[in-house]
């Protein structure tokens, strides 16, 4: 622990690794199996359990619980792991657990996320860079957030679930089915509401490419996404488009959620 500073009430174990720089407050508790990159605050009364690493420089505020055994019951206290990228904001209340036997034993969080007060990360879920979940969002197990993705405040998303990289999730929105990349979506059961354009126009989409998702999402919403995407697919198509046909016939046993008629 050279040249960390760790408070006179923080329990640390022996065991733990702590980086260089990092800031262990008050009432904290810091288990055996834990890994802090350099600079890692915890801010005062945080848990961090399990075999969990945090990236350098996460900062985690009051009261959160990360690493602490899934909510699944059949968890059986099996050798399971929760990654945690760099620079992530993991705000109070936040909750985020270790995987399971049956999802591959790793959750996974990239890097740059911020996760708003009372926000739950699940067993087995894959989440990429720069994600935000918004206060009291859920992500259940096993469920997939790529990049870029917004969770709006008081969501739920549904284990198993993808949803493709840039997309965005209204507040107050239960999300039951895969999520195209860039869409967005809204609702109390959520349905896609078109393009999440302010989130595209900030990764500098231009003008054309903006056109073609338009143009691709109306093709979409007539019949079977897959099906449509496998005729669009030998079709020449910028990035973007080829990024959501990919998407939508990549591998996954879910139906997607589709514009109102």
């Amino acid at each position: 622990m050279a040249d960390a500073r760790v408070h006179p009430s923080a329990v640390v174990d022996p065991g733990a690794v702590i980086g260089e720089g990092c800031e262990i407050g008050p009432f904290c508790v810091v288990g055996p199996e834990v890994t802090l990159g350099r600079g890692v605050v915890l801010k005062s009364h945080v848990v961090i359990a399990g075999d969990t690493s945090l990236g350098d420089e996460t900062v985690v505020f009051p009261f959160a619980s990360v690493g602490e055994v899934p909510q699944d019951l059949k968890f059986r206290g099996e050798k399971v792991r929760l990654q945690i990228g760099a620079r992530n904001r993991i705000r109070e209340y936040v909750t985020m657990n270790p995987g399971t036997e049956g999802g591959g034993g790793v959750t996974r969080v990239g890097d740059d996320g911020l996760f708003m007060a009372g926000s739950h990360v699940a067993h087995d879920c894959q989440i990429g860079d720069r994600v935000i979940l918004v206060n009291n969002a859920s992500v259940a197990g096993h469920c997939v957030l790529e990049d870029d993705v917004i969770v709006g405040g008081l969501s739920g998303v549904h284990q198993w679930v993808r949803i493709g990289r840039g997309a965005m999730i209204g507040a107050v929105t239960m999300v039951t089915a895969d999520v195209i990349p860039f869409g967005l979506v809204q609702g109390p059961r959520g349905h896609l509401d078109g393009l999440n354009l302010v989130g595209l126009k900030r990764r500098g989409a231009s003008r054309e490419e903006i056109h073609a998702l338009r143009d691709m999402l109306g093709k979409l919403g007539h019949g079977s996404f897959r099906d449509t995407a496998r005729h669009m697919a030998d079709e020449a198509h910028g990035p973007m488009v080829r990024e959501v046909l990919d998407f939508i016939l990549g591998p996954s046993d879910r139906s997607f959620l589709a514009p109102h008629p």
